[in-house]
């Protein structure tokens, strides 16, 4: 057993930033609710709204197209929700097949985007299914997936959506705070973000709406009630975690990542030499994820394993009800004879390099004795 846990499991959550626990306790030390108009109400919805121009601003939004949500599921379901309906009739859904359960699940009927051995969105099915569509669909899909970190090309697929009239949401979740994400060079009609994927706190995210989008106005809500966020998403706000989230996406944006991705490409090529292979490897891939599978050691010997030893990593996403379970991911990518022999390894913004270095130790001399 090491002395203290190695946390390398960043896709399922950032450990906090200081900057960001010091911003929020200063926000929970106020009274005051936002909506209220005396001036302390005044003044906390000031703070909360300069928090909202952080994140317009940094992720290329409009403050008025800036709707705080409880996380990146809650954004993601606001976004389908809220802009699948296209008068009186429903606009076909088409999701990518590697999607986050938080789309996958949505219960309402929908069409699969397959995905190539790489884990890549297969375009010319996307544009049979535009071309092909009576009606304008919604179109769903992640920028980085969560368990191999593969990139879609979203400006590729924008420009299909564009092109046949259909609207574009991105799950931007794991890839905001890793790589530039702007909404508008992107040119979709939406965009999920999610505060404790870039060092921020949990409970807090936001889904930002392209300014001249078809549905930025009229997007319906999930949650009514007082008219908060412009009558898009009621309650009243989390206050301190919102301004959180701001306070993560400063110190993010300006990090220099290049150590990371040193670090993650060291920790691939000595598990390659031990006999392991790298899903989606072929790939571009956000810098801090490693899908590593090794075929006829089970993820749940190797996660159990390393556990016991001290090393925090997944199986999969973190939102799959905290089970060991058959990663989709994999399947989807034809990678069946892998998918349950494969572990998601994600460095946090803070790790060290001796970690990464006991981990590829511990690992390797895992697989001798598997």
């Amino acid at each position: 057993m090491t002395k203290e846990s190695v946390y390398l499991d960043a896709n399922a959550s950032e450990p906090i930033r200081p900057v960001v626990l010091s911003t929020m306790m200063e926000i929970m030390n106020q009274t005051g609710n936002p909506s209220s108009v005396h001036q302390m109400g005044r003044k906390i919805y000031n703070q909360l709204e300069d928090a909202r121009e952080v994140v317009a601003d940094y992720f290329g939004g409009s403050v008025q197209d800036c709707i705080f949500t409880s996380g990146g599921t809650e954004a993601d379901i606001l976004a389908v929700y809220g802009q699948i309906h296209l008068k009186d009739q429903l606009r076909p859904l088409w999701i990518g097949a590697t999607e986050h359960p938080a789309i996958m699940q949505i219960d309402c009927a929908k069409g699969i985007l397959p995905v190539d051995s790489a884990g890549i969105i297969d375009l010319n099915f996307l544009e049979d299914v535009l071309k092909n569509s009576l009606i304008p669909p919604l179109i769903c899909l992640m920028l980085a997936n969560n368990e191999t970190g593969v990139i879609h090309p979203i400006q590729k697929v924008s420009e299909l959506c564009n092109t046949y009239g259909a609207l574009l949401h991105v799950d931007a979740v794991q890839a905001a705070g890793r790589i530039p994400v702007k909404l508008m060079e992107l040119k979709v009609d939406s965009l999920a973000i999610s505060a404790h994927k870039m060092g921020g706190p949990k409970g807090s995210g936001a889904l930002l709406l392209a300014p001249q989008g078809r549905n930025a106005k009229k997007i319906n809500p999930l949650l009514i009630g007082g008219g908060q966020e412009q009558g898009r998403r009621g309650g009243t706000p989390s206050v301190a975690t919102h301004i959180g989230m701001a306070a993560a996406i400063k110190d993010a944006y300006y990090e220099d990542r290049s150590h990371i991705l040193s670090m993650r490409n060291f920790l691939e090529k000595e598990v390659k030499h031990a006999g392991a292979s790298i899903c989606g490897e072929q790939a571009e891939r956000i810098d801090n994820t490693s899908s590593l599978a090794y075929r006829g050691i089970s993820a749940q010997k190797q996660f159990m394993a390393l556990d016991m030893a001290g090393f925090c990593v997944s199986t999969g996403s973190a939102c799959s009800s905290g089970k060991l379970v058959r990663s989709p991911v994999l399947v989807a990518m034809g990678l069946d004879s892998l998918a349950d022999c494969t572990i998601r390894v994600s460095l946090p913004w803070n790790v060290k390099q001796q970690d990464v270095e006991s981990f590829v130790d511990t690992y390797c001399q895992l697989l001798q004795r598997l």
